[in-house]
C-alpha cells in the first residue's frame, strides 16, 4: 500500500511487565532516529507505568496500554485495574491494534517478544503486513540459556510469525559477545533476516535544564544502581554491609534503588545509608546517564542500558549478575569480562562485606573498557539509521544533508 503522504512514521512496540530495561532501549532509539531525519515521528506503545517521568524529543510520544506485572508462577495479574488478566490483555491488545490503525506506521519495531505479550500484538502484525508496512523484531544481545528459550519459543509459536510476518530481526549487541539465538532451530530464510548492529551507544542529553543532581555527586563518587530495582535488593544490602563493615573505602556511593524495589526495601536500605557518613541513597533518577557520566566507577546487576551506559561513557564497572530467573546477566557479564571491558563478582548468598569491600577498592584500579579492543562495538544506532534508510520517505529539504552508507 503507497501512503500519500511525506512524513515517515515509525511505531515501536515494548510490553514492559517489569523493570525499565525495553522503554529505556526504545526511547534511545526513537531519540536516535528522529535526530537523523527530521521528518520522521516515532510513537511508542509501552506498559511502563513509569513512561511519564521520562522526557521525550520533539516528534517521539507515546501511548501508555494498561500495565500487567509478572508474577513469580509466570502467570500475569493487572498491575492496578481490578479486572481479570484476560479482560486486560483484550484491552491491550484492542489499543495496540487501534493505534496501529489509526497512526499508520511505515515501520513497526516490536522489542524482544516477537508476538507480544501473551500474543497480543499478532493481530496487529498481520494487518500492518497487509498495508506493506516493514515490520521489524528487535532482540537484545542476549535473551536467556538456548535450552530455555527454544521451548518458550516453541511453546509461544513463535517461528510462523518469524518466518511469515517478520521482514527483519536486529540484535543490538555482537556475536562475539553473544549469539541470543544460537542453539535455536531456525531455517536459512530467518536467518538470512538477522543482522547484530553493534550496542547502542548513549550520552547524556544537553537539552532542556540541566539535571538536578544529588549532593554526593559534587564530588567522586561511586554508583551503585539496580535499573528498575524489583531484583535488586541483594545488591544493593551487599553494597550496604560493606560501608557499615569499613566506612573508609575509597569512594562514598550513591545508590539508586530503583522505582520497582519493594517499598519496605527501600525504607530499610535509606535508614541505612542514613547512617553512614559516605553513603547516599535515592529511589530514581529519570537522567541515569549524567549519574553515570559522574561517577568514578560504577556498579550494577548488569542489565543491557546499564551495559551500553558504561561502555559509552567509558566506565569502569564491576557487575554482580542475576542468575534467577534468567541467566542473561550473567552470560552478558562473563562474556564481557573476559573481553576486559568489566569485572564480575558473583553474590553467593554469605554476602560476606570484606569480599565486597575488596572488590570496591580494587574497581579504581581496573583499565577502563576503551581499553579493549572490539571493532564496532558501539555501532548500534548508527547501523539503526541505516537500516531504517531506505523505507524513509525522501523530502525535497533533506537532499542535501548528508548521507549514511549501507551496511555491507
Amino acid at each position: 500500500m503507497k501512503r500519500d503522504r511525506k512524513d515517515t512514521r515509525i511505531l515501536i512496540y515494548s510490553h514492559d511487565t517489569f523493570g525499565l530495561g525495553h522503554l529505556r532501549r526504545c526511547r534511545t532509539i526513537a531519540h536516535a532516529l528522529v535526530d537523523r531525519f527530521k521528518h520522521l515521528s516515532v510513537l511508542i506503545l509501552s506498559g511502563s507505568p513509569i513512561i511519564g517521568s521520562f522526557d521525550f524529543r520533539s516528534r517521539v510520544d507515546f501511548v501508555r496500554v494498561p500495565g500487567v506485572v509478572k508474577l513469580r508462577n509466570g502467570e500475569y495479574t493487572p498491575l492496578n485495574l481490578h479486572i481479570d488478566v484476560e479482560q486486560m490483555l483484550s484491552m491491550r491488545g484492542s489499543i495496540i491494534r487501534h493505534t496501529a490503525e489509526a497512526f499508520d506506521p511505515d515501520i513497526f519495531i516490536v522489542d524482544k517478544e516477537p508476538l507480544g505479550l501473551r500474543g497480543e500484538v499478532l493481530e496487529t502484525l498481520q494487518m500492518l503486513k497487509q498495508r506493506d508496512t516493514r515490520l521489524i523484531l528487535g532482540l537484545r544481545d542476549v535473551m536467556d540459556e538456548p535450552k530455555l528459550l527454544a521451548p518458550e519459543w516453541q511453546r509461544k509459536k513463535v517461528l510462523p510469525a518469524l518466518r511469515d510476518l517478520y521482514d527483519e530481526i536486529w540484535i543490538y549487541g555482537l556475536p562475539q559477545i553473544c549469539e541470543p539465538l544460537d542453539g535455536i532451530t531456525l531455517p536459512a530464510s530467518v536467518r538470512k533476516k538477522i543482522t547484530y548492529t553493534g550496542y547502542l551507544a548513549r550520552e547524556v542529553s544537553t537539552g532542556g535544564a540541566p539535571p538536578r543532581l544529588p549532593e554526593i555527586t559534587k564530588k567522586p563518587y561511586i554508583l551503585v544502581t539496580t535499573g528498575g530495582g524489583g531484583d535488586g535488593e541483594e545488591l544493593i544490602d551487599w553494597v550496604l554491609r560493606a560501608y557499615e563493615h569499613d566506612p573508609l573505602l575509597p569512594y562514598p556511593a550513591l545508590l539508586v534503588l530503583g522505582p520497582f524495589m519493594q517499598p519496605e526495601k527501600q525504607t530499610e536500605f535509606m535508614n541505612r545509608a542514613a547512617r553512614l557518613k559516605r553513603v547516599d541513597a535515592i529511589t530514581f533518577h529519570n537522567n541515569l546517564e549524567a549519574l553515570v557520566a559522574g561517577a568514578s566507577g560504577v556498579v550494577a546487576m548488569g542489565g543491557y542500558n546499564t551495559f551500553c551506559e558504561v561502555l559509552s561513557l567509558d566506565k569502569r564497572a564491576l557487575i554482580i549478575p542475576r542468575t534467577k530467573p534468567r541467566l542473561e546477566q550473567f552470560i552478558r557479564a562473563s562474556s564481557a569480562a573476559n573481553l576486559g571491558l568489566v569485572s564480575m563478582l558473583l553474590e553467593d548468598g554469605a554476602r560476606d562485606p570484606a569480599v565486597m569491600a575488596d572488590a570496591l577498592r580494587a574497581l579504581p584500579r581496573q583499565p577502563l573498557p576503551s581499553k579493549a579492543v572490539v571493532p564496532g562495538l558501539l555501532e548500534g544506532l548508527p547501523n539503526v539509521a541505516k537500516l531504517v534508510e531506505p523505507w524513509v520517505h525522501k523530502v525535497d529539504d533533506e537532499a542535501d544533508e548528508p548521507r549514511v552508507a549501507r551496511i555491507g
